[in-house]
Parts: C-alpha cells; structure tokens; sequence
C-alpha cells in the first residue's frame, strides 16, 4: 500500500487586512477596498523518521511570519503591465493610465505579481515559505497549497509539487 499523509495549518492569527485593487480585461481597474484575508497552509508527503509530514510549530510560526507582513498595508503588484508602481522618495506610487495613488512607502507591500488576486497572493505565499524553509536547510514538502480566502466563502488556491 502506498501511504500519503497531510497537515494543515488554519488559525484565528492566521489573518490580514489589506488593501488592494486589480485590473481586469478591457481596461477595467476596480476601485482601492479592503478585506480581512484568511490563510491555510497544507503540505502533503510521507512521514519522515519522526513520524511526521511537516512539524505543525514551524507550519504555523512561519505562515504567521509572512502573513503578519501583509497585515494593514496596501498590496501593490510590482509585475503587472497596466499597474506602474515605483518609490519615489518615502511615497509609493502606482499608476493606471491617467489615474495615480500616492501612498506612503511603509504603509505598502510591493508583491512580485501581475495582480493582486488571491490566486496569485497564494502563489507569493507558497514561493515564501519554500524560500524560508530552504534558507532554514528544512525539507521542501512533495506537496504544498496555500489557500487565501478573501471574502467570507471565497478562496483562492496555489499548489506547488516537488
């Protein structure tokens, strides 16, 4: 019998509000608004000689550590071809077309990403936690998905396999 196991990870602290805006086809850029983000982490594998996929402790601690950088701050794409976003000076601006938000630089995240959805706020999520564990010298799981939930009953997902 071949055996697979899974741990995940979905706590109270496991929270961010945050800001953002995206863009859609056709020219169409939604308004700046808020939510109150929701994360949960699984990895999936066999155990290893202490009987576990992944240690819950370092799960939680470091998907808490990333999530508490996103916490009450503007997430600005920094790879999008419509959203330009530049520092300029203390400020952070992005700009749309003829529309610009000028907002103080510590107040934002600048995310690697085309647009700020949940789907590719996973993805960051997931490739952060690879780059944490690898910096630590701590096994990359064989599976590993990250959910964000946006709205109430709205998630998004990202799963990356070794």
């Amino acid at each position: 019998m071949n055996e697979r196991y899974r741990v995940e990870v979905t706590k109270d602290s496991l929270v961010f509000s945050a800001g953002h805006f995206i863009t859609f086809a056709g020219g169409i850029i939604e308004r700046l608004h808020g939510h109150n983000w929701r994360v949960k982490v699984e990895v999936e594998g066999p155990i290893d000689e202490n009987f576990y996929v992944f240690d819950f402790i370092a799960l939680r601690d470091d998907t808490k550590a990333i999530v508490d950088r996103l916490d009450h701050r503007l997430l600005l794409p920094t790879k999008s071809k419509l959203i330009h976003v530049a520092i300029d000076g203390t400020q952070a601006v992005a700009r749309y077309e003829d529309r610009f938000w000028s907002i103080p630089a510590d107040e934002c995240i600048l995310l690697p990403v085309e647009n700020t959805t949940a789907e590719l706020i996973a993805r960051w999520i997931g490739g952060e936690l690879i780059h944490i564990w690898t910096s630590k010298g701590i096994a990359i799981p064989e599976v590993l998905r990250v959910f964000v939930e946006e709205n109430f009953g709205q998630w998004a997902s990202w799963e990356g396999k070794q």
